[in-house]
């Protein structure tokens, strides 16, 4: 599967912006979705993951309450809301599909990745 991710920018602290992720390739709702970060001079850190029906959502504790992830089976589209953006959240985010949800919150547990976008938040 590809996936494009888009929807990054410059905003200021305590604004909002919403990332989406365009998946093709193969069936979308087969794959667990997740989105991760990675700042620089930094390791890539799980954000959030939504399972396949997106019945089920998990958030890392540094954005739980301010970030929402979801998905669109219909469009082949994973979301990731923003809100509440604070300048520790500047990075390049990623979104990325497995088959499993097996070690859903690290990058290994994932097959497949996007180009990412940049997010900058100003202070």
């Amino acid at each position: 599967v590809q996936l494009q991710a888009s929807g990054g920018g410059l905003v200021q602290a305590g604004d909002s912006l919403r990332l989406s992720c365009a998946a093709s390739g193969r069936t979308f709702s087969n794959y667990f979705m997740g989105w991760f970060r990675q700042a620089p001079g930094k390791e890539r850190e799980f954000i959030a993951a939504i399972t396949w029906s997106g019945d089920s959502t998990f958030y890392a504790d540094s954005v739980k309450g301010r970030f929402t992830i979801s998905r669109d089976n219909a469009k082949n589209t994973v979301y990731l809301q923003m809100n509440s953006l604070r300048s520790e959240d500047t990075a390049v985010y990623y979104c990325a599909a497995s088959g499993s949800s097996w070690r859903y919150d690290t990058f290994k547990g994932y097959d497949y990745w996007g180009q990412g976008t940049q997010v900058t938040v100003s202070s």
